[in-house]
């Protein structure tokens, strides 16, 4: 279904969203044309649905806190978990959210400016939706590794290390 300068496109793109169609050209050894036309055709197919930076905001004055969220849900009838996914991805605090297997079903990342806000959010919002049975929230501290890559891993860490 896709090509190979399809795939090239898509994996070039994945690594860094400002190259641009004629520098995927040269890394491609394609023409400038047949990669716009590509990019368009999968733009259209819904493969290539944005671009993104990606941003350290814990360097920087911004004020936010984020959670990822556990939901338990009852599957709506000839809809399953759709329906629900559909309902709770319209809130501006909801990032992603994923179907998942194993002791949840649904896992919703979210952002709010204060822990009073996403709080509100989880118990007036996600939890009165019709078919929520239950949600367990996971509160972020650190970011590590997002997207591939590492946040701050140039630094050394020069505390000592504590031993038992």
């Amino acid at each position: 279904m896709f090509s190979t300068l399809d795939m090239h496109i898509l994996e070039i793109l994945c690594e860094d969203a400002r190259v641009t169609p004629r520098e995927i050209a040269v890394m491609t050894g394609s023409d400038e044309t047949q990669v716009n036309a590509a990019m368009d055709s999968l733009r259209a197919a819904g493969v290539l649905v944005g671009y993104q930076t990606l941003i350290n905001w814990e360097r920087t004055d911004r004020e936010f806190v984020q959670a990822v969220i556990e939901v338990n849900v009852v599957p709506q009838r000839e809809k399953g978990f759709d329906a629900i996914a559909q309902r709770i991805v319209q809130y501006d605090e909801v990032k992603s959210l994923y179907l998942m297997s194993g002791a949840y079903d649904l896992m919703v990342l979210c952002e709010a400016r204060t822990l009073k806000e996403l709080a509100s959010f989880v118990h007036s919002r996600l939890s009165t939706i019709e078919g929520v049975t239950g949600t367990s929230t996971h509160f972020m501290l650190k970011t590590y590794k997002y997207g591939g890559m590492v946040f701050d891993g140039g630094k050394s860490d020069r505390r000592q290390a504590v031993m038992p």
